[in-house]
């Protein structure tokens, strides 16, 4: 693995996270926590960053589903929802918004476009726009920078959930997979 990569990768990272407004990441902590539900979605790599901070509201202990999974009961009010895609275009996540929007929920976007019919159906958007350069396609290609700060934001998210609920690791765990 080159360093350069990582390097690039990190930096942009930090760079992208950076200019995303306290406010707007304190708007989403704060439905998080007063939501009756929390239900997130995304496709493909997004919907793959959407699941990993799933679990991690699971540990915390919150009610919390994966939009399309088997078990996952209808949305209602008092419920949130928040959906991830990085050109907010994607039809599955923008149908989400519409049915969810009707039923009276609460509607979060994580997205790179502001100009997008996600951003347009969303109450709250949270805008993660890592800015482009020559070498983008090659150190990080497609999605990358979007869906790798994706995950670095929710999980920078965590540790003030957890103080704000004031829990710890421990109770986490005891949230943890029953396998492990």
């Amino acid at each position: 693995m080159k360093l350069d990569s990582i390097d690039y990768i990190e930096t942009k990272i930090r760079e992208t996270l950076s200019r995303i407004p306290s406010e707007d990441t304190e708007r989403l902590t704060v439905s998080i926590l007063e939501a009756k539900r929390i239900f997130i979605f995304g496709a493909g790599r997004s919907g793959l960053v959407g699941q990993m901070f799933a679990v991690r509201l699971v540990q915390l202990g919150l009610r919390v589903y994966f939009v399309g999974d088997m078990t996952t009961p209808i949305i209602g009010k008092g419920d949130i929802v928040i959906l991830i895609s990085n050109t907010g275009h994607t039809m599955s996540v923008n149908r989400t918004a519409e049915i969810a929007k009707r039923l009276g929920s609460e509607v979060i976007a994580v997205t790179a476009n502001r100009d997008c019919k996600l951003a347009r159906l969303a109450d709250c958007c949270i805008f993660i726009e890592p800015e482009k350069d020559a070498r983008s396609g090659s150190m990080a290609p497609l999605g990358t920078l979007f869906e790798d700060s994706a995950l670095v934001f929710f999980d920078c998210l965590v540790p003030d959930l957890m103080k704000r609920m004031d829990t710890d690791e421990g109770a986490m765990r005891s949230n943890h997979a029953i396998w492990v």
